[in-house]
């Protein structure tokens, strides 16, 4: 049997390239890269260079014929509309549902009969709650329309870095025979399929399933202060006396008492805080147990990380780097030019390079070599369990203009 697709990629909502990077650390090849972004255009290719397999485009306005033939698609689409902090608008969105357009291209691709064999999508864990769950029903019973069936999991890059980040990951196989419903491995429950995300497998039953145990995610032995630069107290990324003595005096009591504590300290230790807004008031909230808060992309400077560091009566008070922010990303050696919020901004909207390349180890790899490996026709892997979805109209949000 000819193997009718090679081991490439196509990301859609590329960013800055992380999912390029953790692909490739797994022995993936890129073959297109597209996001409507300029600015991350321009950290993607002053770190990669100016390879030609980007394209700056609208996912609804991206031709078919730009897209070549690969192996595996995957999309992490802006998340704006389904995570918590937002509005909540899901898939109708106008940023999130810009899901569709990824829909579109792939069933083009069905059309000319060059479905990628296998889909990775990436979000925040909203995604799963979103209108009730049916924003994620819809994605999914569209993946399976298309032929894919699906598997989810959710991951948090405090496995592997200082950071904490979970993120909710679907995976889409090309399947040509579907086993029929297995009432006794119906359900799988563990560290990457939490209650709420195994309830869910569990009462959707309509939705094409094949579920696939995982190994042990690892436990990341790094904290805050491995990645830290050091920069001299002069440096001009240290704030004033009176803007850091604001900060503190946005604390709750509770907060302050902490930060009290490692001030009076005999070593220096390190924070991380974000201000937000409780009861109409701005207050800043610290966090001391060494892992950093999930970076963001800084709108309007409110998504921008601050370190805290104290010790020996004295503290001290800046935002963390561009530099900081790549290694909490698991991408150390990124090359970075931009801005810094511009750079801040490439970086929070990102995946964890780390957990793309667990995930392309433990998952897509294998799954690749029992479908095309072999001469016999592929076949869902024995550790996995499909459920036969049944025929179920799906609900697609009209598409806010954008």
């Amino acid at each position: 049997m000819s193997q009718p697709f090679e081991k490439t990629f196509a990301e859609f909502f590329a960013g800055i390239g992380l999912m390029r990077i953790g692909l490739e650390n797994a022995g993936w090849e890129i073959a297109l890269a597209n996001d409507i972004d300029r600015e991350k255009w321009q950290m993607y290719r002053e770190h990669f260079g100016d390879t030609g397999e980007f394209i700056v485009e609208d996912i609804h306005k991206l031709k078919p014929a730009q897209v070549p033939t690969v192996g595996l698609a995957t999309a992490s689409f802006p998340c704006n509309d389904l995570s918590l902090a937002g509005a909540r608008h899901g898939l109708a969105g106008e940023q999130s549902s810009a899901f569709w357009g990824f829909v579109d291209i792939l069933k083009a691709m069905k059309r000319e009969r060059r479905l990628p064999p296998l889909v990775l999508l990436e979000n925040v864990t909203g995604f799963l709650t979103s209108h009730g769950g049916q924003d994620f029903e819809d994605a999914l019973l569209a993946l399976n329309d298309l032929g894919y069936a699906t598997d989810a999991f959710i991951i948090d890059a405090a496995r592997f870095v200082p950071q904490s980040r979970q993120r909710l990951f679907v995976i889409g196989i090309k399947t040509r025979e579907v086993a029929s419903f297995n009432d006794s491995a119906r359900f799988y429950e563990s560290e990457v399929r939490p209650p709420a995300l195994a309830s869910f497998v569990l009462m959707h039953p309509d939705i094409n399933w094949c579920i696939r145990q995982l190994p042990p995610l690892p436990k990341s032995t790094q904290r805050l202060a491995d990645i830290l630069e050091n920069l001299p107290p002069n440096h001009a990324m240290w704030w004033s006396r009176k803007r850091a003595e604001y900060m503190l005096n946005q604390m709750s009591p509770k907060h302050r008492a902490q930060a009290d504590a490692m001030i009076n300290g005999s070593t220096t230790r390190y924070g991380t805080v974000f201000r937000r807004v409780r009861n109409g008031k701005s207050m800043a909230e610290l966090r001391t147990d060494g892992i950093a808060g999930c970076l963001r992309t800084p709108r309007g400077g409110s998504g921008r990380q601050i370190l805290f560091a104290a010790g020996n009566g004295r503290f001290g008070v800046r935002l963390l780097t561009p530099r900081e922010c790549a290694r909490l990303m698991g991408a150390d050696d990124f090359i970075i030019k931009a801005p810094l919020n511009q750079a801040l901004f490439g970086f929070g909207d990102a995946v964890c390079v780390p957990v793309i390349e667990w995930i392309a180890r433990n998952y897509l790899n294998p799954v690749w070599i029992e479908q095309y490996a072999k001469e016999e026709p592929p076949k869902l892997a024995e550790a996995s369990v499909s459920y036969k979805t049944s025929a179920k109209q799906i609900r697609r949000p009209a598409r806010s203009t954008r």
